[in-house]
């Protein structure tokens, strides 16, 4: 794949975070995909990952993600810092979090793996 698609994929995977498109969303990752947050722990296979992103939405229903720039990695990927805002409805409570968001793909352009580490990281 061309490095420039992996930042076009990465744009179109936080567009549809943004707009909690969880169908869409679940298109974008290869069956054996793996997730790896510090915040949320690591998830195995697309159908884990979209159990996972169900609930997240539905604990945070106004989760927004702002990105000033993405960035290719060397390693079939983009990267891009992430300020994640959203209110949890558990608590009521408003939350901003910061980190790192790093999205690797298949030959076919498919996410094979996403890390997001907190910022410390």
């Amino acid at each position: 794949m061309i490095p420039n698609s992996f930042i076009e994929r990465a744009k179109k995977y936080v567009r549809l975070s943004n707009d909690h498109d969880l169908a869409g969303i679940k298109c974008l990752f290869a069956d054996d995909a793996t997730y790896h947050s510090e915040y949320f722990g690591t998830y195995q296979g697309s159908d884990a990952i979209h159990a996972m992103m169900t609930s997240f939405f539905a604990r945070f229903p106004d989760a927004y993600w702002e990105i000033a720039e993405y960035r290719n990695n060397k390693q079939n990927g983009a990267e891009f810092t992430f300020v994640m805002t959203g209110t949890d409805i558990s608590t009521g409570e408003p939350v901003r979090r910061h980190g790192l968001e790093r999205i690797y793909f298949t030959s076919t352009g498919l996410i094979q793996h996403i890390a997001v580490c907190k910022p410390e990281q």
